[in-house]
Parts: C-alpha cells; structure tokens; sequence
C-alpha cells in the first residue's frame, strides 16, 4: 500500500480528522489530528484508528502500524507540526 491509499481509507471512516502518513509496504506511522479525540483516552483513540484500518490490518495489506492523536489544541504543540 501507499501513504495515500490508507490516507483515504482513514479519510472515508473517520469524519472531521486530518491525516499525516508515513511509510511503505505495509508498515506506516499515522499522525490523526480531530476533534473526535477530544475526552478519549490513548487507549480509545488507538482503537478508534485501528477499528478504521481492522480490515486492512486483518487481510495483511497492513502490518505494522504506529499511530499518534492529536486534539487541534494539542496539535499546535506537537513535535510532529513543523508549521508551529
């Protein structure tokens, strides 16, 4: 897969989230910034992206995937923002 093929797939489950993603083959690092984690815990926002990806994930097509939350709030502090 591509970095722009699981950009869209994270783009049409999850609504109101911008994604950053890095990575080739089947192993990515996703960066999810949205008000959908706003109250979540860590736990609860990792399974709010790997719910989106499970398919993807349980076919092989993913395999390793990290993934970083962020709240617009807690974006704007964020290390991976270079903008900020």
């Amino acid at each position: 897969m591509q970095p722009s093929e699981v950009k869209a797939l994270l783009e049409a489950r999850i609504d109101d989230c911008e994604f950053h993603i890095q990575g080739e083959g089947c192993n990515f690092q996703v960066v999810a910034v949205g008000e959908v984690f706003d109250g979540l815990s860590p736990v609860k926002r990792q399974q709010l992206i790997y719910g989106a990806l499970s398919a993807e994930i349980a076919s092989g097509a993913l395999h390793a995937v990290s993934i970083k939350t962020y709240t617009p709030a807690q974006w704007q502090s964020a290390p991976e923002n270079a903008s900020a």
